[in-house]
């Protein structure tokens, strides 16, 4: 039989601080709270170029999990399959993958950039001659015949369908536009986004 409690006795405050002080680690709901974030973050990572993958100091059962989803083709086979990238990224340190996918996001946030500036451009270049003066002072490497003829074409584009930008040559003078832009700023070739804006203008 337990002694019984004496009426006057009083709780040990140090005790009972320390009773309530003791941590039972996260609670379901933080976990997986935590779970579908690294989830988010992986599905990030698997849209990232291969290479920025492999290059990753990650431990290569991530890398390999990441090449099986991007190799995978069924919805519920992805599904569980970034369920399992999930719970390997909990044993890696995930910082070099964020830094990465943000990296990765900043550069297409360029890359639109410039595809609007090329658009802008083009569109004055048609517009006036005084864009032609300004575009010559500003990149005076460029190919100026190349140039001229390509906005003598956009502009009969445009006078027979000032509705629509399909034209080949108003194609080609913003595929001109953008590649000197580039040059000028030491990047790429710009294909993608060039491929996209045709596109849209073929819409």
């Amino acid at each position: 039989m337990a002694p019984r409690t004496p009426k006057n006795h009083v709780p040990d405050p140090v005790a009972s601080s320390e009773d309530d002080d003791e941590y039972d680690g996260p609670s379901k709901t933080q976990l997986k709270k935590e779970m579908h974030e690294l989830q988010a973050l992986g599905e990030a990572l698997a849209a990232l170029p291969e290479s920025r993958i492999v290059g990753l100091p990650v431990s290569e059962s991530l890398i390999g999990a990441v090449m099986e989803y991007r190799r995978t083709r069924s919805h519920e086979g992805r599904r569980r399959q970034m369920q399992y990238i999930g719970k390997l990224m909990r044993r890696n340190d995930v910082e070099p993958i964020r830094e990465a996918v943000l990296a990765m996001q900043l550069g297409q946030a360029k890359d639109s950039l410039a595809l609007h500036e090329a658009e802008r451009l083009r569109a004055e270049l048609i517009a006036s001659d005084d864009a032609l003066t300004a575009w010559t002072q500003k990149h005076p490497g460029g190919d100026l015949q190349q140039l001229r003829s390509l906005i003598r074409a956009a502009r009969k584009d445009a006078a027979v369908a000032p509705e629509q930008r399909s034209g080949r040559a108003y194609r080609e003078l913003f595929q001109f536009i953008k590649a000197q832009t580039l040059a000028d700023d030491g990047g790429g070739d710009g294909g993608g986004d060039g491929d996209r804006e045709g596109e849209r203008d073929d819409d």
